[in-house]
């Protein structure tokens, strides 16, 4: 007897390979689980985003992601590497090369493509932009755990990962979820690193302490007393600790590779950066986000902490 239901869409590994993903799962669209949403909206609701206000948008979509595309029926989970040898001491690794979520949206726009030729299914790409639940959704995947940084932790591979999704009509079959939403046990390295106190130990971040969230998002001056520890953009340091990224996958897509003029930024030189000379150093960039006076004001804010520590 027919259940009613359509076969699934077999999508063709090497579509996903050639576009450079590291790994992928599947996901049947669903409400996200209560226990999810409730550690979400704690967060929210304890004022945790800082200014990212756009992070309270939306409620009824990040609880369901059939909203983003009518007839939805699975999310593609994809995730990339982009950690190099090179590393810079005060921008994080993903900010070297060109803006990932150009990079990725073409990417997965090729995998959509495909997908759309081989099932007629509709599908929406969403790189970072669309209020989607991203690690929720890998790790119901199948693609790994959610660790005490809020990273998504690859087991032997690392966290050193772009995620991006495609949320289609087509009828996939579902990746088995291999791991719990948190694996971490008693490791504690990444809350004991963060230099500002920003981990809260059950896998989310408070972002008003955070040194990313310090150095991108947030606008205007410093509260008093704030350090920056030499991070001009971005950091890294829960990240390099956590034993998982001990040998980190190597990123092999050329575009996210660190570029040469960005890896030629000092503190010095962002401080007196001209915005010609900002404009063309950060072209296609992720940095742009904070714009010339964010990069300005953490250099000068830098440069001040040094000196007032060399004096104590």
């Amino acid at each position: 007897m027919s259940s009613g239901l359509s076969p699934w869409i077999e999508v063709p590994p090497g579509v996903f390979s050639e576009a450079g993903v590291y790994a992928y799962g599947v996901s049947e669209v669903s409400p996200v689980s209560p226990e999810d949403m409730r550690l979400y909206d704690n967060w929210i609701s304890s004022g945790c985003n800082g200014g990212m206000q756009y992070m309270e948008r939306y409620p009824d979509v990040r609880r369901d992601p059939a909203l983003l595309l009518d007839g939805a029926r699975s999310v593609i989970s994809c995730a990339f590497a982009y950690r190099s040898s090179e590393t810079h001491p005060g921008i994080a690794s993903y900010a070297l090369g060109r803006d990932y979520h150009e990079v990725l949206r073409e990417r997965l726009e090729n995998v959509a493509a495909a997908l759309r030729s081989i099932s007629g299914a509709e599908t929406r790409v969403c790189v970072d932009t669309a209020p989607l639940r991203e690690r929720y959704w890998a790790v119901k995947s199948g693609l790994g755990f959610t660790g005490l940084n809020g990273h998504l932790i690859i087991p032997g591979a690392g966290s050193y990962f772009f995620l991006g999704e495609i949320v289609t009509t087509a009828r996939i079959k579902p990746s088995e979820q291999r791991y719990a939403p948190m694996e971490c046990g008693r490791c504690r390295k990444c809350i004991n690193a963060c230099p500002a106190g920003a981990l809260r130990g059950d896998g989310t971040v408070d972002a008003r302490r955070c040194l990313s969230y310090l150095t991108i998002e947030h606008r205007g001056e410093f509260d008093s007393g704030t350090r920056l520890h030499g991070r001009l953009y971005g950091c890294d340091i829960c990240g390099e600790v956590c034993p998982h990224n001990s040998s980190p996958v190597r990123c092999v897509i050329d575009g996210l590779k660190p570029r040469p003029a960005v890896m030629a930024v000092t503190v010095r030189s962002a401080a007196q950066m001209s915005r010609q000379e900002f404009s063309e150093v950060f072209s296609h960039s992720a940095i742009k986000r904070t714009k010339l006076d964010g990069l300005r004001r953490n250099a000068l804010h830098i440069i001040d902490e040094e000196t007032h520590y060399r004096r104590e």
